[in-house]
């Protein structure tokens, strides 16, 4: 079966411009858009996007010294106590990993459960801190 379009020689003209179009223009729609990472202001957190980063940005904080005062206590210790200090925290990172979520559980699928979840990681976090840099002090 032989389809017979009737066509003026200008529709013709046009068409290598319109498969130029249709070849072009779905990449230009199609591109992603550009993301611009806006500042928020975590004195004044007005949504729930906003409290859920800004406590994300304080559980890091919080982190860091953990770290911090970890790298500083490891190389204080013999090596026997290090190799238990690192399995305590090994295990200390899987208590506070697990007990935090089930904090969040409490909220699933709810917008205020991953900042549950991370302000929970934050004051674990830093307990944990307060009891490294006790092990800091001379007298132990």
């Amino acid at each position: 079966m032989k389809i017979s379009l009737n066509l003026s020689p200008v529709t013709c003209s046009l068409f290598p411009l319109l498969a130029c179009c249709i070849l072009f223009v779905p990449a230009t729609t199609m591109a992603k858009p550009i993301v611009v990472a806006q500042k928020v202001n975590c004195n004044l957190p007005q949504t729930q996007l906003e409290i859920n980063r800004c406590s994300q940005l304080s559980y890091e904080s919080a982190d860091k010294k953990l770290n911090q005062v970890y790298k500083q206590l490891l190389p204080k210790l013999e090596r026997p106590r290090q190799q238990k200090l690192i399995a305590a925290q090994q295990a200390w990172i899987k208590f506070r990993d697990s007990s935090c979520e089930f904090e969040r559980s409490a909220y699933e699928g709810g917008s205020i459960a991953p900042s549950v979840y991370v302000i929970c990681l934050e004051r674990l976090t830093k307990q944990r801190t307060q009891q490294l840099q006790e092990y800091l002090k001379p007298d132990r």
